[in-house]
């Protein structure tokens, strides 16, 4: 459960020592760095403590007197309310059993006594974190389960088969758009874990071992590799890798390309003169291997962001498409949200041999049924990608002109013939194979945008096809 309290802060934190004076040491470190802590002196305090308002996370000492930290975890962990929230054990305890023992009863780190300040304040960051995707992922999934559902009902009212069948295909469209950042995902939770269950005791045993000039190196690469922002195509890594290959070797560091080869994955390759130093230190090695690890796990974190904001637009056109007003009264809508909303959810069949181009006009927003112009976009995109057999060129233009919006879309596929335009907005009417359509979709486009007082006319020649609808703006 997430904190209940108001979020002026960076987390709430509940810290349980016995000890007094690392009680106000913690404190003191946290509180300094904007998070709002409640230190408590025992275990049993904790524990109501963290019923009557579930913090943020949980700094959990073992060996305190009555109720030690194993203890104050299982009930923690065992409790609906405060089951989810991470504990970081914190003690002097030193034995291989006893960290094992931590993590068995729900601890989800643990740091050793004495403690480096920047290694709890890095520890406590990075478990927010986690903490945090986790909780926007299961938002994502709720908001994606009501998405869907929204979906089916809406399913239920759609009496005509062209609309069935449009719908039906679209979901198939979307079911690969979600699987793929669900994927990434879960694929980059298992790096993180992975990263953890490796190097979580070899992280203090690091820092102490390596010299003052090598941490410094350490900080430079990772501020390096932060900074960089760009996704780097394989070719575009083949081709920084091997200039990195030469300049190193023309500066006589050993290795070269191994050290390239980790520079490029960690982002880093261009400007590398104030790291050729570190190459020559006895820890070099160390350095960039323990410092690729930590780029890695930050790359883990960034492509979950990138997944879940994916996976959120399908989930937000979703909604948007799936939403039915059975009021039926028009409303101010936005006419290029719909559009795009129905280009999302395409967005599958477009990946592959389509281009769509855009010629967005500067469109007001008008009064009008926005569920069922979002239909006659579907209706005219999808006709447009059979046309072409999803390979193409897509064309969308929209403009305002006397009073009208025209809103025309424009295809690259074989045409229509003359005789049978004058049909194609008859009900029943298809040139498409038995089973393969109904013949209802484009009357249900003349319906609706009848219904808005306008039109709907189509003009076509051999390789471009274009269907105009006009609309009033009052």
């Amino acid at each position: 459960m997430i904190s209940t309290l108001p979020k002026t802060h960076q987390g709430n934190i509940l810290v349980v020592d016995d000890t007094p004076e690392n009680l106000r040491l913690l404190a003191g470190i946290l509180s300094e760095k904007g998070y709002q802590v409640r230190p408590v002196p025992n275990g049993k305090l904790a524990l109501s403590a963290a019923q009557k308002i579930p913090p943020d996370l949980v700094l959990l000492d073992i060996m305190m007197p009555e109720m030690d930290g194993y203890q104050v975890c299982q009930q923690l962990k065992a409790s609906e309310i405060t089951k989810d929230i991470p504990v970081i054990f914190i003690s002097a305890i030193n034995d291989v059993l006893d960290k094992v023992k931590a993590f068995a009863v729900g601890g989800v780190d643990f740091i050793t006594k004495p403690f480096q300040v920047e290694e709890v304040l890095a520890r406590i960051e990075t478990h927010l974190k986690i903490c945090s995707l986790q909780h926007s992922l299961q938002e994502k999934n709720q908001d994606l389960a009501t998405a869907i559902l929204q979906l089916q009902t809406t399913q239920e009212h759609l009496i005509q088969s062209e609309k069935m069948a449009a719908l039906g295909q679209l979901i198939a469209g979307i079911a690969h758009e979600i699987n793929t950042p669900l994927g990434i995902i879960g694929s980059s939770i298992e790096n993180i874990a992975n990263f953890w269950d490796a190097n979580l005791e070899k992280l203090p045993e690091f820092f102490q071992e390596i010299s003052s000039e090598s941490k410094a190196y350490f900080s430079l690469l990772m501020n390096r590799s932060n900074h960089q922002k760009n996704i780097l195509t394989s070719k575009e890594k083949r081709k920084f890798k091997q200039h990195l290959i030469s300049y190193l070797k023309a500066e006589k560091i050993a290795e070269s390309e191994d050290i390239a080869d980790t520079l490029v994955d960690m982002g880093i390759y261009d400007n590398i003169e104030d790291l050729l130093p570190l190459f020559k230190l006895s820890d070099w090695e160390k350095v960039l291997n323990t410092a690729y690890q930590f780029a890695s796990f930050k790359k883990s974190i960034s492509l979950i962001q990138r997944a879940t904001a994916k996976s959120g637009k399908v989930v937000f056109a979703l909604k948007s498409y799936a939403h039915f007003d059975n009021k039926q009264e028009k409303i101010e809508a936005n006419l290029h949200e719909g559009i795009e909303t129905v280009l999302t959810l395409y967005q599958n069949q477009l990946k592959h041999g389509m281009e769509v181009i855009r010629k967005y006009g500067d469109l007001p927003k008008i009064i009008c049924y926005p569920d069922d112009l979002n239909q006659v976009w579907t209706n005219l995109i999808h006709n447009a990608l059979q046309a072409m057999d999803y390979h193409g060129t897509l064309t969308i233009e929209t403009l305002q002109k006397e009073g009208r919006i025209f809103l025309r879309f424009t295809d690259s596929g074989k045409g229509i013939p003359p005789d049978v335009i004058p049909k194609i907005f008859q009900p029943f009417f298809t040139t498409k194979s038995t089973g393969e359509g109904s013949g209802l979709g484009l009357d249900i486009v003349r319906k609706i945008v009848d219904k808005h007082e306008g039109n709907v006319t189509v003009e076509s020649v051999p390789g471009e096809t274009t269907f105009t609808v006009s609309l009033p703006i009052g």
